[in-house]
């Protein structure tokens, strides 16, 4: 036996064509009745596109890099043994 949906009760999946703000458009389906338009896809976002920049605003990566730089020996090492 075979189950069917409803007929009826489920809305219209349609093609629609979704812009970005690049330029870079794709068709895709959907239950929207109109085309959509976003502001990031894949093809400009820097985590796809491995432009990901650090923004260093008032020097914080500068000092979390000299706070957690290696200093040579480890802490362990430097203190004297206690005999």
């Amino acid at each position: 036996m075979r189950a069917f949906m409803k007929p009826k009760i489920h809305p219209d999946y349609r093609t629609i064509t979704v812009t970005c703000s690049c330029g870079h458009s794709w068709d895709t389906r959907s239950t929207l009745a109109r085309d959509l338009h976003v502001e990031v896809c894949s093809q400009c976002h820097p985590f796809y596109t491995g432009k990901q920049k650090i923004v260093d605003t008032a020097g914080r990566v500068e000092k979390f890099r000299q706070k957690y730089a290696r200093k040579g020996a480890p802490r362990a090492a430097e203190k004297s043994p206690a005999a």
